[in-house]
């Protein structure tokens, strides 16, 4: 059993990294969050400590070092632009690091952890639960398989509904989360140069707080994309179910369906971390690329 911290306890996606930490059987000895509101651990871990204060947390953790009870893992579940710093605090205390997508908002931030990496000896883990859906495995197969050099056609659209507050929180604030590219965008980036390849060419379309398109080349692919967060941009069809998000992936007008199987992706990711198989800071790297890439260039 192994003993993980959480960084970012309050926010949407811990519940996930909770769930995974109890599955694959290990505990969670401490959580920290500016915000309290986190009765979700009662559910997985009630005897968990808990800091509102990164100092506090900060000592408690070198002090279960020392007394011979050091944290393995640090989940970090925090706003994007804290990211870097919560990886650097998990390495520094010899633990490793798992960490929400995306890892950091820019490609030297990558290269900074990589060296960092190399003097504690520990690892830095990201979660870019695609790649092991199973849909998005068998697509990428297929695309391996062709042994033609075609290049595929492929439409990428992604609306997922934001209420006001979006724009009010750290979400909306593009030098915090990245902007729309980053934040709604970046594990479809990772998908799509996964499974076509590197990329080749950026062209921006739109490029708006609430929503962005544009056009990318990839060694085997031409693609167009659409991501939003504004419910207007919803088709009507889903609307009248009254869904808030919509997710479409074709390829040579064929319609790829990976909305289901996502449950238990991040419990699926846990265990491949576990037996040391991850993805990492070069996994991670080509969409941190692409997502700065894109948003300097709008």
């Amino acid at each position: 059993m192994k003993n993980f911290a959480l960084i970012g306890a309050a926010g949407f996606i811990a519940p996930r990294h909770l769930k995974a930490i109890k599955d694959t059987g290990n505990h969670l000895v401490a959580a920290m969050d500016k915000f309290d509101s986190v009765g979700i651990i009662d559910s997985y871990f009630p005897h968990a400590d808990f800091f509102t204060e990164f100092e506090r947390f900060d000592r408690h953790i070198d002090k279960l070092k020392r007394q011979g009870k050091p944290v393995d893992y640090v989940s970090i579940c925090s706003p994007n632009y804290l990211h870097d710093s919560h990886i650097r605090f998990a390495l520094r205390q010899q633990a490793d690091a798992i960490c929400e997508k995306p890892l950091v908002l820019n490609p030297w931030n990558v290269e900074a952890l990589e060296e960092i990496e190399i003097e504690t000896g520990k690892k830095v883990y990201t979660i870019l639960q695609l790649r092991l859906h199973p849909a998005i495995i068998k697509l990428r197969e297929e695309v391996l398989a062709d042994k033609t050099n075609k290049i595929f056609d492929v439409d990428l659209t992604y609306i997922t509904s934001r209420g006001m507050w979006y724009h009010h929180s750290w979400k909306g604030d593009e030098s915090k989360s990245g902007g729309i590219a980053t934040n709604i965008g970046i594990h479809f980036f990772d998908m799509l140069l996964w499974i076509f390849g590197d990329l080749k060419k950026v062209e921006i379309d739109k490029y708006e707080t609430d929503h962005a398109s544009g056009y990318l080349e990839m060694s085997r692919a031409r693609i167009n994309w659409f991501l939003s967060i504004n419910e207007n941009h919803l088709p009507e069809p889903v609307k009248e179910q009254g869904k808030r998000t919509f997710r479409s992936l074709k390829m040579d007008n064929r319609e790829i369906e990976f909305s289901d199987g996502f449950t238990d992706l991040h419990t699926l990711s846990y265990h491949e971390i576990l037996k040391g198989n991850g993805f990492g800071l070069k996994d991670a790297k080509p969409s941190i690329e692409l997502a700065h890439q894109i948003r300097a260039a709008q």
